[in-house]
């Protein structure tokens, strides 16, 4: 059984991704004295020296998912799946958190997703065991440049979902030590409100302000709002005249995914 001390000291947690969201993560938790371990597909002698800047060790995957008491699985969600017999030699006590989002245009159809599965139950699925989702309602823009110290006006909250309230409070915890408000966000179950399009997803909104935009998701406009807003992306991107400047995703979601725009 895990115990609650363990989160407020030193953790040893491994990291399978480097990418935007798993770069940071790496190097803020490393600075808050976690022990870091990151893997990517490639090989640790591919891992960026500034990942580690902050004291993370790059290693190989199997050796990133032993001897731990937190995973952090950040790739792309269609990627999940492959990732399952690495998740298999995690040890039993320690905690999966999961950061990915699904997104067709990106991932390729998922039918069960289509079909209204919650993106967290069918990552557990996949990986066999009970997941954490934390950090993926969150910009890589924004989770680079926009972490705070506790108690900041205006400091971004982070919504965070799992069934076991200790696995919460743990996620939330590390949500804190990468520089933002962990928020409980409930069960998986609940964890659609943190979706794409939905309103608390990527809108960098405070503590006071995001309970209200989770309680304001509907599921059946989640997914229209999610690739409404990716198409728009996209067509931006494939623009070399174009720019989007300084927030612009953000923007464009509590644009297209707020009932009131949330200003």
């Amino acid at each position: 059984m895990r115990h609650l001390s363990r989160r407020s000291n030193q953790m040893k947690i491994g990291i399978l991704g480097v990418g935007a969201i798993g770069h940071t993560l790496t190097q803020r938790l490393s600075a808050a004295g976690h022990e870091v371990k990151v893997a990517n597909s490639r090989g640790p002698e591919t891992i960026p020296a500034e990942v580690l800047a902050s004291g993370g060790r790059a290693a190989h995957a199997r050796d990133v998912v032993t001897d731990v008491d937190a995973v952090i699985v950040s790739i792309p969600l269609s990627a999940v799946p492959g990732v399952r017999s690495l998740i298999d030699e995690v040890p039993a006590d320690a905690v999966v958190l999961d950061t990915s989002n699904y997104y067709p245009g990106r991932d390729g159809a998922i039918e069960a997703l289509d079909n209204g599965q919650v993106e967290s139950l069918w990552v557990a699925e996949q990986l066999g065991r009970p997941v954490v989702k934390a950090w993926n309602a969150i910009t890589s823009q924004s989770f680079e440049l926009k972490c705070s110290p506790a108690g900041s006006r205006d400091r971004i909250a982070i919504p965070v979902a799992a069934d076991a309230q200790t696995d919460r409070e743990l996620g939330m915890s590390l949500v804190e030590d990468t520089g933002f408000d962990g928020f409980d966000a409930g069960t998986l179950a609940e964890s659609w409100r943190q979706q794409p399009g939905a309103p608390a997803y990527c809108t960098d909104l405070t503590r006071d302000q995001l309970p209200a935009a989770l309680a304001a998701a509907v599921a059946a406009r989640s997914p229209r709002r999610r690739d409404l807003a990716f198409a728009a992306v996209i067509e931006v991107m494939s623009d070399p005249e174009d720019r989007m400047g300084e927030d612009f995703i953000m923007r464009l979601n509590r644009l297209l995914f707020s009932p009131s725009g949330v200003s």
